[in-house]
């Protein structure tokens, strides 16, 4: 059974060492019969900041844009997701949050990891932790542990590759294999024993 995992980058900031880690994400994971991977920029998604008078979390919106339309099916295609964030001011982006507030039933009980990074000493741990709650919110099954990144400027090319010479770079690349792996294992138990309720 062909699983599908949505990859999705949160941050829109240009030229962003998110770009250039979900860049190399791409490279080093091809889709395989098992396993279809979505590359998923929230670039691509220009979402307005939500305003719909439904809680999608107990009614369908009902007036959804194009974009959020796609937005919403986007990750409803999905059987699990990796989310990629920056930390910004001790938590996620705004634009990451604002996208997570129009998301209802698409992504209950499914697994999901988080990958976060940072230019500095700290690896993004906050944005990490601050994430946690809003998807257990969404009835999303969180994976127990993150990928941290820190001091990641000098590891990630603007083309997706891993700068073997930078320090942790043997790290980090051990590190994300294991999230895909993660991920993978679990995404298959749960779209293979749904919960039934």
């Amino acid at each position: 059974m062909t699983k599908k995992i949505g990859i999705i980058l949160g941050s829109t900031r240009t030229k962003s060492l998110g770009e250039n880690i979900f860049n190399y994400l791409r490279n080093v994971n091809p889709d395989t019969d098992e396993m279809k991977y979505s590359w998923i920029n929230l670039k691509d998604y220009p979402l307005p900041l939500y305003d719909h008078i439904e809680t999608p979390l107990e009614t369908p919106i009902h007036d959804l844009n194009e974009q959020e339309n796609n937005w919403l099916k986007a990750l409803d295609a999905q059987d699990g997701y990796i989310i990629l964030t920056p930390e910004y001011n001790h938590g996620i982006t705004g634009a990451l949050k604002n996208a997570l507030d129009f998301v209802g039933l698409q992504v209950e009980r499914k697994p999901v990891s988080v990958i976060a990074y940072s230019h500095f000493s700290d690896g993004g741990i906050l944005a990490a932790e601050s994430i946690v709650p809003i998807l257990q919110m969404l009835n999303m099954m969180v994976l127990p542990k993150p990928a941290l990144l820190w001091n990641a400027d000098p590891n990630f090319t603007t083309a997706g590759e891993l700068n073997k010479t930078a320090e942790n770079s043997d790290h980090f690349e051990k590190r994300l294999a294991e999230i895909f792996r993660e991920i993978d294992h679990y995404t298959a138990v749960l779209k293979n024993n749904p919960y039934q309720n």
